[in-house]
C-alpha cells in the first residue's frame, strides 16, 4: 500500500469526506453552470422557450430563432464563462503566489496595465485599424507590466516586493489612464469608458475562439501547479525543503497568472473583483488544497459573471448594462468585509 492510502486507513472518515465533498461540490457547479448557461440563452429582451432554445442548439436547421440563439446568445455565454473562469483562476494563483487573501489582478496591476494600453490605444485612433487589434492592445499592456514588476523586483521575487511594486504600479497606472481619458476626444472617452466598465456587450465568435486556447491552455496548467502552491502556503523554507525552487516557482505562477487575467480582460474589458470573490467563495466550499480550489474557483467565476452579465441585460432593459457594474456592486462591500475581518 502507498503512504497515501495508510494515511486514509489512518484516518479514513475524514479523508474519504473530503473526496466526496469535493467531488459532490464541483459536480454541483457544473450542474449550475449548465443549468444557468441554458438560462442566460433562453432570458433576453425576448423571452424565447427553454424546448425552442434546446431545439437551436440541437437541431438548427428546423429552428426559427437558431440566429438569436447561435450567433447573439450563445458566444457572449461561453465568453461570460471563460472570462470568469480565468479571472477566478488568476486571482487563486495571486493569493497564493504573495499569500495574501487581498491579493488580485487588480491589486498587481494587471489588469491596469491592460486598460491604459487598450485606452491609449483607441486614443490614439487605433479603433481605424480594427477592434480586432483592441484585445492584442490589452494583453501587450498586462505583459509589459507583468515584466515590469519583475525587474523592479529583482532576482529576489518574495511576496512583499511583488504586493508593494504592484500597488505602487496599479496607482500610476490608473493615474495614466484618467489622463488619456481626459485630453481624448468624446466619443473615444465614451468608448473607453464602456471598456473599461466590463462589457460583454455584442460578444462575437471570434472572441470565444481567440480566448478559448488561453483559458484551455492556462486553466490545466494552474491545476498542474497546485502542488507547488501548497509547498509555497508552508513558508519559503519548507518550500525549499521540499525541493520547491521557490523563486522559479514565484515567476512561472506570476507569468501564468498574467496570461489567464491579461487574455480575459483583453476580451471582456477592466472587470474587477471576480479575481478576489471567487477563490474565497470556493474556500469556503472545499478544503483548502489547491488541487481542489482551482476547479471550483473557475466555475465560481464563470457563475458570477454569467449572472452579472444576466443582470446586466434584464434589470434595465431595454438598456444593457455592463456586467461589471453589476460585478463591483457585489465586489465592493466583500472587500470591505474581508478587510475589517483580517484588519
Amino acid at each position: 500500500m502507498s503512504s497515501t492510502w495508510l494515511l486514509r486507513v489512518a484516518d479514513g472518515r475524514f479523508s474519504l469526506r473530503f473526496e466526496r465533498r469535493t467531488l459532490a461540490v464541483t459536480l454541483l457547479l457544473v450542474l449550475a453552470l449548465v443549468i444557468s448557461a441554458l438560462a442566460s440563452l433562453s432570458l433576453g429582451s425576448r423571452a424565447t422557450p427553454l424546448a425552442q432554445v434546446l431545439e437551436a442548439l440541437l437541431f438548427p436547421a428546423r429552428s426559427d430563432i437558431v440566429l438569436i440563439v447561435h450567433e447573439i446568445r450563445l458566444p457572449r455565454v461561453l465568453l461570460a464563462i471563460l472570462v470568469g473562469g480565468c479571472l477566478g483562476v488568476a486571482g487563486l494563483l495571486l493569493q497564493g503566489l504573495v499569500r495574501n487573501p487581498l491579493a488580485s489582478p487588480d491589486v498587481i496591476g494587471i489588469t491596469g496595465g491592460a486598460s491604459l494600453a487598450a485606452v491609449s490605444f483607441l486614443a490614439l485612433g487605433g479603433a481605424a485599424l480594427g477592434e480586432a487589434w483592441l484585445p492584442l492592445a490589452a494583453l501587450t499592456g498586462a505583459l509589459l507590466v507583468a515584466l515590469g514588476i519583475l525587474a523592479l523586483a529583482g532576482h529576489g521575487v518574495t511576496p512583499a516586493r511583488l504586493v508593494l511594486i504592484g500597488i505602487g504600479i496599479a496607482a500610476a497606472l490608473g493615474a495614466a489612464t484618467t489622463l488619456v481619458l481626459v485630453l481624448a476626444a468624446d466619443t473615444t472617452a465614451m468608448q473607453a469608458y464602456v471598456w473599461l466598465t466590463g462589457s460583454l456587450y455584442a460578444a462575437q465568435w471570434r472572441e470565444v475562439a481567440w480566448l478559448a486556447p488561453w483559458a484551455l491552455l492556462g486553466l490545466p496548467l494552474a491545476l498542474g501547479m497546485a502542488r507547488r502552491l501548497d509547498a509555497l502556503a508552508l513558508g519559503d523554507d519548507m518550500a525549499t525543503g521540499l525541493g520547491t525552487a521557490v523563486s522559479g516557482t514565484r515567476l512561472s505562477l506570476l507569468l501564468l497568472a498574467v496570461a489567464l487575467s491579461g487574455a480575459a480582460v483583453a476580451f471582456a474589458g477592466g472587470l474587477s473583483f471576480i479575481g478576489l470573490l471567487a477563490p474565497h467563495i470556493a474556500r469556503r466550499l472545499v478544503a483548502r488544497g489547491h488541487t481542489a480550489l482551482v476547479p471550483t474557483t473557475a466555475l465560481i467565476g464563470a457563475l458570477i459573471l454569467l449572472y452579472a452579465d444576466l443582470l446586466g441585460r434584464l434589470a434595465f432593459l431595454p438598456r444593457d448594462l455592463p456586467a461589471g457594474i453589476f460585478v463591483a456592486g457585489i465586489g465592493a462591500p466583500f472587500f470591505v468585509y474581508l478587510l475589517y475581518r483580517w484588519r
